[in-house]
């Protein structure tokens, strides 16, 4: 399946992806976990996790995401669930391929850095550290079972330093399937573009790692429409390959997600169109607090 999205970006062509997993997952009712966030609902709530992909589906995605981020082997392995997390990333591509039903749609599989989350913040605890070697263990775990479970691709997601961020991204290349990696910025308040909850790691800095990688598409996600157009410049200043764009809106409050001021559908396809005319940005979609009504509206837009 990869292949028709491989000619569309070697056509250039506009791909449409998915919108949020995690947060639609919670829009649809199903409790988050205050330890692992959606990553539960994998087991608790499959018809729920199915009807997320098949609204994306319907609303004109070609590319849906396994609901595999939150089972970070960081965080279960902090929480000493190693084994679980496996578990329930094959829960997730099992339910995302019934969701695709033999239609001409890729799946991702998602591989975060995510690490414990201070309840009510988006901000991470980083005081628990692993190795590189170890690090690298657990993230070669989740990249090749995520490949056994038959994803079309793996799709980092999130990355915001320069250590954990790699690793991850090294271990998914290491599999030979088609790597996308997305990195979040946000701004300090002296105006400094740093990785999303890691003012230490300036946005640049992660961005020139990431191009050494040589992935097939580099996205910028999980960042503000507000600052996605500076964080664009920056990647396109370091890098000629595809770029994508599928932002959040609202706010995290460990483990949910508040739908506050969140863009509306119209304003972030207005968004979209600039980026793309600024940055050549191909491919669309969003992330935290966007939804498949902001989906279709892009599709609409853009097909």
């Amino acid at each position: 399946m990869y292949q028709f999205i491989e000619s569309k970006l070697n056509a250039k062509s506009i791909i449409i992806l998915d919108g949020a997993t995690g947060t639609e997952i919670q829009r649809k009712g199903v409790p988050m976990d205050n330890e692992t966030w959606c990553a539960q609902a994998n087991k608790t709530h499959p018809d729920v996790v199915k009807l997320v992909h098949e609204s994306y589906i319907n609303a004109g995605s070609i590319v849906i995401t396994a609901n595999t981020y939150a089972t970070s082997p960081l965080l279960f392995n902090s929480l000493g669930l190693d084994n679980e997390f496996l578990e329930l990333d094959r829960l997730a591509v099992a339910i995302a391929k019934d969701a695709v039903a033999g239609r001409q749609i890729a799946i991702a599989g998602s591989i975060s850095t995510m690490r414990p989350v201070i309840a009510g913040s988006d901000r991470l605890d980083i005081s628990k550290e692993w190795t590189e070697s170890e690090a690298t263990r657990l993230f070669q775990l989740k990249a090749n079972n995520l490949k056994n479970c038959g994803v079309d691709f793996l799709m980092l997601e999130l990355l915001r330093d320069c250590d954990y961020a790699i690793w991850a991204s090294k271990a998914a290349i290491e599999t030979n399937l088609p790597v996308w990696i997305g990195i979040s910025a946000e701004k300090t308040k002296d105006n400094k573009l740093v990785g999303y909850s890691r003012p230490d790691c300036l946005f640049e800095d992660i961005v020139i790692k990431i191009v050494e990688l040589k992935p097939a598409v580099i996205n910028v996600m999980h960042t503000s429409p507000n600052v996605t157009d500076e964080a664009l410049k920056i990647v396109r200043k370091y890098w000629n390959g595809p770029v994508g764009t599928y932002p959040e809106s609202g706010y995290f409050a460990m483990p949910n997600w508040v739908f506050q001021d969140v863009i509306s559908p119209e304003e972030l396809v207005k968004k979209s169109i600039e980026w793309k005319e600024q940055s050549d940005v191909i491919l669309f979609g969003g992330c935290c607090g966007i939804g498949p009504d902001h989906i279709k509206e892009l599709k609409n837009a853009f097909l």
